[in-house]
This record gives C-alpha cells, structure tokens and sequence, in this order.
C-alpha cells in the first residue's frame, strides 16, 4: 500500500473520530441541561475532553503525513507518538478525576445521578456510536500501525465502559427508591466506576510504555536477530552488524552493515546491498532500509575461499 493511500485512510478515520465527537458531546449538553441530570453533564464534560483528544489525533496524522525536509530528515511519525502519549495522560487524568468522584460518594453517600428516561437513550446511543468509532479507529491503526489512532481508540472503547457504569448507576438509583432493602443499591455507580478505572490504569500503563520505547528509539523485540538471520542468508555476505531499527511513527527505519569481499567490484558490493535490503524488506515490508558495505580482511577471505561457503564466517 503507498503511503498517499495509507495516510488517507489514517486521517479519514481521525477525521470520523472528531465528527463522532462533536456530536456527542453535543447531545449529552443538551439532554443533560433538558433534564437536569449531573450525571448526564458528567458525561458531557467527558466527551468534551474525548473530542480534545480526537482532535489532536487528526493533527498528529496530518502532520506526520507530512514528507522528509532539511529539520525533519526521518520525517515527521514521531508526531503519532507523542500525540499518543499525550493521549495516554490525558485518559489517566480522567481516571483519576473518575476515582476522586466516585470516593466521594461512597463516603458521604450522596448521588448525583437523575432517572430519566433520557439519560438511559443517551447514554445507549453514546455506547453504540463509541463502539462503532472504536472499532474503526482500531481497526485502521493495526492496519497502519499507528500508536495516535490506538490510543484514540482505547480512549474511546474506555468511554463504553464509562457509559455502561453509568446505566448501572442509572439503574441502581431507580431501584434503590423502590424498596428500603435496595437503599445500597445507590453507590453501584460509585463501585463500578472503580472497577473500571483500574482496567483503564492497566491498559494505559502498557500502551504508555509501548510509546515511551517509541520515543525513546527502542529496537523492536526480536527484530535485530531477524534481520542478521536474513542478512546473512544472502549469498556472499559474511557477516551482518551494528544493525539499528527504529520506528517513527508507523514507519521503521533499518540500518546495517554488512562484511563483503573486498576484492570484488564496487557495482558487484552494490549489487549484494540491494539484495540484502531486499531480504530485509521481505520480513519488515515498507521498512526504508540502508545497508553499508564493508571489506572483508585478509584473514576473513581466505577463510572465505577455504570454506566455499560466506555464510560459515562469524
């Protein structure tokens, strides 16, 4: 897939994430004035922060679409990373705001909730439409892979969940006013709320230190030793080393050295190259792949010429 049709796709799919957003958010405001329901606001204020979060999805796309230039010579994908990282925090802060609420009820007793027969509509077409846009953004980012559109997708399937506490909540209030026996029935919102922060502290918690590694220029796991095996299966390589990938953004980045016979042609040493960036490419497709050759010793080509066989030398 070029990159003009995968960089479409990604901002698409960003794109139908803010549209999403500003839809809801909408809706919650209105219902939530409408029928005076704090928990619908609540909600509202959430959406609001959902569609900060979108939005800086959509930009980080668009700008690391961008090509190469004189400042940015790997182009612009780290973008995608620090947009997810930001992304990340601004979930756990929203964690942290959901837990700081939810023990407060439970320690005063109080609800803010409001039955309404709209606040459970809204909040059903809010599960259904975040489902719909999770799945599509997360489909597009393993398609892509892209850590912006990930983490726009993990804040929007957490928003399910949030959206599915407060129909518990919704609930728990309406039939704690039916019988004094259901009275505790009240805080099932409050402990709902709990149970689901802590899921989201652990999956942010591995998606923020995926970015991290990111950002960080971290060698994927494995990778190293199955572009050396690769390398190395090519005939008339000897040895390959000093192997750097990274990922920027959804594009790797590889770099490797390879030791090569020293008495043959520089057309033939280039030859080799390409072969070996070929080799590579097949198990990193759309990877951009540099290979240096180096000469062989003496010592390495006559051992070279002993054995027959380039790919016995260490």
């Amino acid at each position: 897939m070029s990159q003009s049709v995968a960089y479409k796709e990604k901002n698409q799919a960003a794109a139908s994430s803010v549209l999403a957003a500003i839809g809801l958010t909408s809706l919650k405001i209105v219902v939530g004035l409408l029928t005076g329901s704090l928990g619908i606001l609540a909600e509202a204020a959430h959406s609001a922060l959902d569609l900060v979060a979108a939005l800086m999805t959509w930009f980080a796309v668009r700008i690391s679409g961008k090509p190469p230039d004189h400042d940015h010579l790997y182009g612009h994908g780290k973008v995608e990373n620090l947009s997810a990282l930001i992304e990340t925090l601004l979930l756990v802060a929203t964690c942290v705001g959901v837990l700081y609420s939810a023990v407060t009820r439970l320690i005063h007793g109080k609800t803010d909730i409001e039955v309404t027969v709209w606040s459970f509509a809204v909040m059903v077409l809010s599960m259904i439409v975040d489902f719909s846009r999770s799945r599509m953004l997360s489909k597009a980012a393993k398609k892509h892979n892209s850590q912006a559109l990930e983490a726009d997708a993990l804040h929007f399937s957490t928003d399910i969940w949030s959206s599915a506490v407060v129909i518990v909540g919704l609930a728990g209030v309406k039939l704690s006013e039916t019988h004094p026996a259901l009275a505790p029935l009240k805080n099932a919102d409050a402990v709902s709320a709990i149970c689901v922060a802590g899921i989201v502290f652990f999956v942010c918690g591995r998606l923020g230190m995926r970015t991290v590694q990111a950002l960080l220029d971290a060698a994927p796991k494995g990778l190293n030793d199955e572009i050396r095996k690769a390398a190395e299966g090519v005939s008339g390589i000897m040895d390959c080393h000093r192997i750097r990938a990274r990922y920027s953004g959804a594009q790797l980045f590889v770099d490797a050295h390879v030791t090569v016979d020293g008495s043959q042609t520089l057309d033939q040493a280039h030859i080799l190259t390409e072969e070996v960036e070929l080799a590579i490419e097949r198990i990193a497709p759309g990877a951009d792949v540099t290979v240096h050759a180096e000469p062989a010793t003496g010592l390495s080509v006559a051992a070279l010429h002993e054995t027959g066989s380039p790919n016995n030398l260490s």
